[in-house]
């Protein structure tokens, strides 16, 4: 999807053909006034939606609200959803995620970082296998950041059902792959549990703030020429395989 001030449209169509697809890129509008029976993976790239003049992700999440029934409809006949930055603000905002009740509405938030500024920075991220489709097979890998509002929170209950039921498949952490423990910069906003990522219980509908699209070339890595010169160097980018489970969930 794209439009809106949405501004990762085109790496995220880039990261799904790479995996394999054939990506579209479709104005929110145009989905407003057709169908996406057509589809089978609906992206929510990320970007500065509407400027967050209101809110990271919260105007668009409001826009998006008469797309209710065709989101539901959308997720119920074995589709994947994935929101990534701003798009995981609009997932979360529109309760599509992680969506405990059922009833789309939203149960957690992403909201100001504890730094107070706005994160520009690579972190390392612990995957935890389960039923989200996007991370099977990750492990530790290490995306870049770039957010103001990116810090997940929620209620101590939703939290334990969250983790009870296997519903935080990405977590912030150390280079070793230990928790972050809400340690600053590991986990760069201060996020509840080192939340990085959440799905619903189907494991098909995810929300990240990370940007799995903008590490899917190994020369992408901050220290790519490190890397090669040390023989290390890998032959794709952490972020790809999350579009390639995506694209091979169908197969």
């Amino acid at each position: 999807m794209t439009g809106c001030g949405i501004n990762c449209d085109y790496e995220t169509q880039l990261a799904f053909d790479m995996a394999g697809s054939d990506a579209q890129r479709v104005h929110v509008n145009d989905v407003e006034s057709s169908t996406l029976r057509g589809y089978q993976i609906l992206a929510l790239p990320g970007g500065f939606s509407f400027g967050d003049d209101l809110g990271a992700g919260r105007v668009l999440a409001v826009k998006m609200k008469k797309l209710s029934r065709k989101l539901r409809e959308f997720i119920e006949t074995d589709k994947l959803v994935i929101g990534i930055c701003n798009g995981a603000q609009v997932a979360v905002k529109l309760g599509i995620v992680p969506n405990l009740s059922g009833e789309h509405r939203q149960e957690t938030t992403l909201t100001y970082n504890d730094s107070g500024k706005f994160e520009d920075r690579w972190v390392y991220l612990s995957a935890i296998e389960g039923k989200c489709v996007f991370t099977r097979g990750l492990g530790n890998i290490y995306l870049p950041v770039r957010h103001g509002e990116g810090k997940f929170v929620c209620s101590s209950e939703v939290l334990a059902e969250l983790q009870r039921s296997n519903q935080i498949p990405l977590r912030y952490s150390t280079e070793d792959g230990k928790p972050a423990e809400c340690h600053y910069s590991e986990n760069p906003n201060s996020s509840l549990y080192d939340v990085a990522g959440v799905c619903d219980s189907t494991g098909r509908v995810f929300a990240l703030m990370p940007h799995p699209e903008a590490h899917v070339w190994p020369y992408q890595h901050p220290r790519w020429t490190r890397l090669r010169e040390e023989g290390h160097l890998p032959a794709e980018g952490d972020g790809l395989q999350m579009f390639r489970n995506a694209v091979e969930y169908f197969k």
